[in-house]
Parts: structure tokens; sequence; C-alpha cells
């Protein structure tokens, strides 16, 4: 049955099969990996998953796609229906230990953003993204690419691989060219969701300095923030793009 993909939802199916090996080797599969895959779409990556891993969470929103999916559900493949941002993933038992999926473009940062602490249990993260998104999470300080999610990721993961992805893959073939990114966990620092309300506060007004940022966020007064990038050896008109991403953990610890 033919599926027409839905442009509100992000949906660009992956339907060549060649790229599923460089899936699978980005993504270090392992017999016993539990992996969450959001997004499966037609079901093409969610097969090639389910014959190597020991079990996979699909997670999808459209139920149009369910004469696509359902028979793919058993004893390894289990599919929840609804929005990944608002199911409680940490929930899923087994809990997964990957995340590997072709992300719909609409959720794709906020997914891997939230899943760096809401999912202590991901070891690795292997997904499909715009290649802009790809390479705003390992972007360096000071280029137009570095925000947010750049400093939340590095500080959360390290990079293991990446791959170019030609548009011919997906139906329909997007607008835009697409990447593949993995990396593995580090350690989180401590107190990583005030880190992270640091960090979106710093980078909400890109355009004003630091401490004006934090300060409109009502994260800190303008003097503390003055005062904490004081400590730093930072002065009051660096800008959130400046900053290493260790800078911010010293930062929150400052403030």
């Amino acid at each position: 049955m033919a599926v027409v993909p839905k442009k509100r939802l992000g949906q660009h199916f992956l339907v060549d099969e060649n790229i599923l090996g460089v899936i699978g080797r980005l993504a270090e599969l392992e017999p016993d990996d539990v992996v969450l895959e959001i997004g499966p779409g037609l079901g093409v990556l969610t097969r090639y998953l389910a014959e190597r891993v020991g079990h996979v969470h699909a997670v999808e929103l459209d139920r149009s796609l369910e004469p696509h999916l359902a028979p793919l559900a058993g004893s390894t493949v289990e599919i929840h229906w609804g929005d990944a941002l608002a199911l409680d993933l940490a929930a899923f038992r087994p809990a997964p230990t990957k995340l590997v999926a072709n992300l719909p473009y609409n959720v794709a940062t906020p997914i891997v953003a939230e899943s760096l602490d809401g999912l202590p249990s991901l070891e690795l993260w292997c997904v499909m993204v715009q290649r802009e998104v790809a390479d705003r999470f390992f972007a360096s300080p000071s280029t137009k690419a570095y925000g947010a999610v750049s400093v939340l990721v590095q500080l959360a993961a390290r990079k293991t691989g990446s791959h170019s992805v030609a548009r011919t893959v997906f139906r329909p073939p997007p607008n835009v060219d697409s990447a593949l990114v993995a990396f593995r966990r580090l350690p989180l620092p401590t107190d990583f969701r005030r880190l992270k309300q640091v960090i979106e506060a710093a980078f909400a007004h890109r355009r004003k300095t630091l401490p004006n940022s934090l300060a409109l966020a009502g994260i800190a007064s303008r003097d503390q923030a003055v005062g904490a990038l004081a400590i730093l050896g930072r002065n009051a008109n660096v800008r959130a793009e400046e900053l290493e991403p260790a800078e911010f953990v010293d930062l929150t610890t400052a403030l």
C-alpha cells in the first residue's frame, strides 16, 4: 500500500537499503543491544535492526504506517505509537542502550538534546539528520553552527563517526543534504539539568552579551553573570558562542 509522506511530520522515508550497512557499522551493532528507533517509517531500518540486535523499540507517530510496521512486531520488535517527545521513553523495558534512527527532521534536535540526560541508559547514538544539524552537534566555538545543542552534545558525548548521505536514499528526496553522525556517551557533568538551563539561556539571545542574555532569561542578574565570568577570566562583553563547552560547566558552578 502506497503511503504519502507527511511534510508536517518531517517525513522522508528511508527506501535505499544500501545505506543500512553504513548505519550498522557506525552504530557498532551487537546481538545484545537494545535499540530505540524513532520514526521507523516504512520499517526498512527496523527490519535490518531486528535481524542483528536483541530488541528494538520503534516509536512512530503516524498511524497510517501501521500496515507496514505491524507485521514487524514480535519477540524482538516492539512498536510504540505516539509522539517521541511526549512518551516516557525512559520507562521502556528492556531499557534502550542505543538510539539508531532516521530522525524526522522537525524533531531531530530536541530528541537528541532531551535524550542526553533523559535516557541515561543510552550508550551510543547513530542518527540520520539534516547535514546542518549533524554539523551543529560538533561545531567549534565562534562558528555560525555553534549553539546550545553543540555544547550539550559535546559535554555528554564524543563523536565516533559520520557519513554523508545522498538525497536519493529517501522518498521523497529532501531539499537538503543529510548525514549520519555517531557519538558515544561520556560521564555527564554534575547537575546536568541546571547546566542545560544555563546553556539554553546563554544562547537564547545570540546577539546580546552573555550577561545580558542570562539576565533576560532570569538565570542570574547581570552583575552576578559578570562576576561569574570574571572567575573564568572572561570579560563582560563576551558572547555565548565564544565559550568552550567546558567553560559552561565552570560558569554554572560560578553562578
